[in-house]
């Protein structure tokens, strides 16, 4: 959860996913741990080198780590793909159409730390594009650095458990066999 949108609302939902026909902030939904919607998007290139971002220092939650290429939470009023469009366009300044947000999976997460409980229920999406560093204009309020790393070399990061990266254990075990299984051609993805 970013600084800068602490104070958006949420739809709150029970575990399963079902509406509960309210909204909270994404702050109280953390402070009561309420389940609610995110989407986690992954950006590789044809070389399978995964986009990561070095969350900002001034992040609440895990400063200085380095983390999925883009994510956030589903304001309220937003569906899943709505959402990948805003974050992807807010954080990275792309606008990537619709069609090439592929969904990988839907999964549940819970964590907790002091004054934290983070339930969340997480739509996975890859982006299959090729990515050019100098021309993303990144949000420097949440990020610090982006670059691109193989995701063989992430796997062996991740099964070391290297600190300097924010854990998804369950999300790295589903890109990761993405990967190695589906791949395809990449398209172009980004609005003309």
């Amino acid at each position: 959860m970013d600084i800068i949108n602490y104070m958006e609302y949420v739809d709150v939902y029970n575990s399963d996913g079902k509406s509960l026909g309210f909204k909270k902030t994404g702050k109280e939904a953390h402070q009561k741990g309420l389940w609610h919607k995110t989407v986690h998007i992954w950006i590789v290139n044809s070389k399978k080198e995964l986009l990561i971002q070095k969350r900002s220092p001034l992040m609440d939650n895990h400063p200085n780590e380095w983390d999925i290429s883009v994510a956030g939470h589903i304001s309220t009023g937003e569906n899943e793909i709505t959402a990948a469009l805003r974050e992807t366009s807010e954080e990275i300044g792309l606008e990537i159409i619709p069609e090439k947000f592929k969904l990988i999976k839907t999964i549940k997460k819970e964590s907790v730390r002091s004054g934290y409980i983070n339930n969340e229920i997480i739509s996975i999406y890859i982006i299959k594009m090729e990515i050019d560093l100098k021309k993303i204009k990144r949000q420097e309020e949440e990020i610090s650095e982006l670059k691109l790393i193989p995701y063989k070399k992430l796997k062996q990061i991740i099964e070391n458990k290297d600190p300097l990266f924010v854990p998804h254990p369950e999300e790295y075990k589903i890109l990761f066999k993405f990967l190695e299984n589906d791949f395809g051609d990449l398209d172009s993805v980004v609005k003309k």
